[in-house]
């Protein structure tokens, strides 16, 4: 298990990047965001903190996307030592899932790097203007614990930013699993 660390401060701008759809043709770029709210989840298929939470993550973004927030997830998991989040099987856990937006792959990890991203689930939420707004907790249900899986923290975010408000002012660190590095690719 890992927590993040806040290493990424309030108001650092969004790292720009490009990357490929998971298992299928084309990718996505921060540029198609431009000038929206963007919700950027790193995930991956086999993490049971993200499995726990990703009916209501898929429900609740599609009312967030309705709203005007861009959404993007990103699996950064070296899949050869963790063949479940390889590229190809991505499409059908995002079936599963029920996620109506763009899943990623960052296969040198550069992404993940940039975003000085920790786990799965690793949340970062972005203004208009593209700076970081919050990252945080999806909210406080774990796989092994009896909270309700609401996504009350990070919906009460993305409420603010999308009214031009306040970020929240006591934020909870995102918890789960670790990325999983490349051998002698893992962050200084």
């Amino acid at each position: 298990m890992a927590m993040t660390g806040f290493d990424l401060p309030l108001g650092t701008p969004l790292p720009d990047f490009t990357l490929p759809f998971g298992g299928k043709e084309g990718s996505w770029s921060t540029a198609a965001a431009k000038g929206k709210p963007l919700l950027v989840l790193f995930i991956c298929n086999h993490c049971p903190y993200v499995i726990h939470i990703a009916h209501k993550l898929a429900e609740l973004a599609k009312d967030w996307q309705r709203a005007g927030l861009a959404v993007v997830a990103i699996n950064s998991n070296d899949p050869q030592t963790y063949p479940d989040d390889a590229p190809e099987k991505m499409p059908a856990e995002a079936a599963r899932a029920g996620y109506d937006f763009p899943y990623l792959f960052d296969a040198d990890q550069s992404v993940a790097k940039a975003f000085h991203a920790a786990c799965t689930p690793d949340i970062f939420l972005f203004d208009a203007a593209g700076k970081l707004f919050y990252h945080g907790q999806f909210d406080a249900a774990r796989p092994k614990n009896e909270e309700a899986i609401t996504g009350k923290d990070l919906d009460a975010a993305v409420r603010a930013v999308l009214a031009g408000a306040d970020a929240p002012s006591k934020v909870q660190p995102c918890m789960g699993c670790s990325i999983k590095w490349r051998p002698g690719n893992e962050p200084q």
